[in-house]
């Protein structure tokens, strides 16, 4: 066999392998997530402690949070990958954002409220350790992952408004509320609103017909609006027409963008209205009966008077979760603590809140810095109904969610390319065609 055959055929050899253990990362990437986004606590508490008092530290962390971890080692020690352009960036702000959320773990071991790091991992570290997994990744593993969740969330509405006309859950659910709500495949009504609103948002992006993903905006829709979530779905409406008016339909002129987006916009009032009674007649929007002003929004604004209930010392140092759900309990006589910011400022301390607060700000904007403007909007629709649930101050998937959607679609064909063709490889790589 003479040289150059022997080197073509070396190279055809390991761009063969280079394709297989891309293609088997992607399913284990797949794997850990699915693991991760549609196991709820509910079903986790049915093997180990998972939330409920007493067991192992080991037993706080969720299984696809070790499956996530795992694998993040796995990929980054066995083999090069390529960064380009701003994603050298993005994998610097990943590291710097995880390292230092790492670090609050060993300060909650000393100041004595160590089970409190098990929502920090479960649900801050874990987003970091997902989104260097992506990057590790090639762009279309990454966009499949993407679709794959879009999937996952879609399939979560439409179980959820199944749910919501039979009045059964597929799920465990613990909790007993005086008005049926589905999850789907969520670990709580609230939050499976909240995804189908923050979903909504990518669903342009996908590279999928038109009819499928206004299909798809429409499912997420009901979906929001069988779960009962009322921020969630006042925000996704919102965000629908935002989306319908703003983001640049292609193959059209600006005048002939303006003319069809009048029309479709005309369309969809008068087919929403038909929706929103239909919704109404179907039981599906009972909770607006009594407007946004009831007693559960009521318990999101007394939960603010618990910083009158502890002393200063409390507010600046933080307190153990368990004495600060008990005053909630005792004395504000609210079974749950459905406020983010009080929870986060108890836990840590007020300056240590802060930092905290910014921290997690500033990672969000970094992935969102030159994503289209789709994502944008998704972006704020979570963090706006994420204020109204605990989603950023308990153990839920929905922040890792985001960030693999993120780092999935930043980079959608539409969007103006940036001028930088710089890019950086962390090791050594010959280029090849990997469909994984």
């Amino acid at each position: 066999m003479s040289y150059p055959a022997a080197v073509s055929e070396r190279s055809s050899s390991q761009a063969r392998r280079q394709n297989a253990l891309s293609l088997l990362f992607f399913l284990c990437a797949a794997f850990a997530f699915l693991l991760r986004f549609t196991v709820s606590p509910q079903i986790m508490n049915t093997v180990v402690d998972y939330t409920a008092d007493g067991g192992s530290f080991y037993e706080k962390l969720h299984f696809g949070t070790y499956a996530i971890f795992l694998l993040l080692a796995v990929v980054l020690f066995s083999r090069p990958f390529l960064l380009r352009g701003d994603e050298i960036g993005i994998f610097k702000a990943l590291l710097r954002y995880s390292v230092l959320i790492f670090a609050l773990v060993p300060y909650l071991f000393i100041t004595g409220r160590a089970g409190s790091s098990g929502f920090v991992i479960d649900t801050y570290l874990v987003a970091g350790a997902a989104g260097l997994l992506m990057l590790a990744l090639n762009a279309d593993s990454r966009r499949a992952l993407g679709d794959l969740v879009l999937g996952m969330v879609i399939l979560s509405a439409v179980i959820g408004t199944i749910e919501a006309v039979t009045q059964h859950r597929f799920l465990p659910y613990g909790l007993n509320e005086l008005q049926f709500r589905p999850i789907g495949l969520s670990p709580h009504p609230l939050a499976l609103g909240a995804l189908c609103a923050t979903v909504i948002g990518f669903v342009p992006l996908a590279r999928w017909r038109i009819w499928v993903r206004v299909v798809s905006i429409l499912v997420l829709l009901l979906g929001c609006a069988a779960s009962g979530a009322r921020a969630a779905l006042i925000l996704a409406a919102m965000e629908t027409l935002i989306l319908l008016m703003f983001v640049p339909w292609p193959r059209l002129t600006l005048k002939h963008q303006r003319q069809a987006k009048s029309v479709v916009l005309l369309f969809a009032v008068a087919a929403g209205a038909v929706l929103v009674a239909v919704l109404f007649s179907g039981g599906l929007l009972n909770r607006f009966s009594n407007t946004i002003f009831d007693e559960n929004f009521m318990a999101r604004v007394t939960i603010y008077q618990v910083f009158g209930l502890v002393s200063w010392k409390d507010i600046l140092f933080g307190m153990n979760g368990d004495e600060l759900l008990k005053i909630v309990n005792e004395k504000l006589h609210l079974p749950f603590i459905e406020s983010a910011p009080v929870v986060i400022i108890m836990l840590f301390g007020l300056p240590i809140a802060v930092l905290f607060i910014v921290l997690i700000f500033w990672f969000i904007f970094r992935l969102l810095r030159g994503a289209p403007l789709p994502a944008w909007i998704g972006t704020m629709t979570f963090l706006l109904a994420a204020l109204s649930n605990n989603a950023l101050s308990s153990k839920s998937p929905e922040i890792t969610i985001l960030v693999v959607l993120l780092l999935a679609y930043r980079n959608a064909s539409y969007r103006k390319q940036p001028n930088s063709t710089s890019s950086a490889m962390v090791t050594s790589e010959p280029k090849l065609n990997r469909p994984g």
